[in-house]
C-alpha cells in the first residue's frame, strides 16, 4: 500500500496530537489536584486528612482508610496497636478489616487498639464471606467479639466472585437474612 501526501500529513497530525501515557497521567494528576484545591469545594478535614461523605449514608469518613490485613502480619502486636491509634489520632477514621484476615488476628489487634475510647472515634468496617445465614451469623459474631465492639458501622460481603454467590447470598436461608437481622438488632449500622 502506498501513502499519498495527504495520508502522510494526516498520520503526522494524529501522532502530534496523541497523548503519551506519561502526559495523560500528569494531566490526570493535575486535574485531580486542581479539583481538590478548589476553594469552593474544600472538603471536611481532621488534622489535615480530607473527609468525604460515604455514598448516600451521610457518614463522613477519611479519604484514606487504615486496613487491617497487614497489621495482623506484623511480629509486634504493640506496633500494630500503635499504628492504628496514631492513624486515628491524626484524623483517619475509616478502618477496614475482614473476619478471616490472618486467621482473625487482624481483627483481634484492631479490637485491642479500639479500647480506651478509640472505638468512638472510628468508622469500623469489616467483611464476612459466609454465604448461608448460619455461616454469616457465626462470622459476624466472631468479628464483634474480636473487634471488642457491639456494632459494626459497615458490613460487607467479601469476595463475591462466583456466578452463584449472589443467588446463594439472597436465597432463603442465605447470608442476607443474617445481615438484615443483625442490622435490626443494632449489630450492624450500614
Amino acid at each position: 500500500m502506498t501513502l499519498n501526501d495527504s495520508d502522510s500529513d494526516k498520520i503526522e497530525r494524529d501522532r502530534d496530537s496523541a497523548v503519551s501515557r506519561r502526559e495523560f497521567l500528569g494531566m490526570t494528576a493535575a486535574s485531580f489536584l486542581a479539583g481538590t484545591l478548589n476553594a469552593s469545594a474544600t472538603p471536611d478535614q481532621h488534622h489535615g486528612v480530607p473527609y468525604r461523605t460515604l455514598g448516600r449514608t451521610g457518614e463522613k469518613v477519611s479519604l484514606v482508610g487504615l486496613g487491617g490485613y497487614h497489621l495482623g502480619r506484623q511480629s509486634d502486636v504493640a506496633e500494630s496497636i500503635r499504628i492504628i491509634r496514631t492513624g486515628i489520632d491524626e484524623g483517619i477514621n475509616f478502618l477496614d478489616n475482614c473476619w478471616d484476615y490472618n486467621g482473625g488476628e487482624s481483627e483481634i489487634r484492631m479490637g485491642k487498639a479500639l479500647r480506651d475510647g478509640y472505638r468512638q472515634k472510628a468508622f469500623l468496617m469489616t467483611k464476612i464471606d459466609g454465604r448461608t445465614k448460619a455461616a454469616a451469623v457465626t462470622q459476624l459474631n466472631e468479628s464483634l467479639r474480636r473487634l471488642q465492639t457491639d456494632r459494626i458501622d459497615l458490613l460487607q460481603l467479601h469476595e463475591v466472585i462466583r456466578d452463584s454467590d449472589p443467588d446463594r447470598i439472597f436465597a432463603e436461608g442465605g447470608a442476607m437474612e443474617a445481615v438484615l437481622e443483625a442490622k435490626k438488632a443494632g449489630k450492624v449500622r450500614l
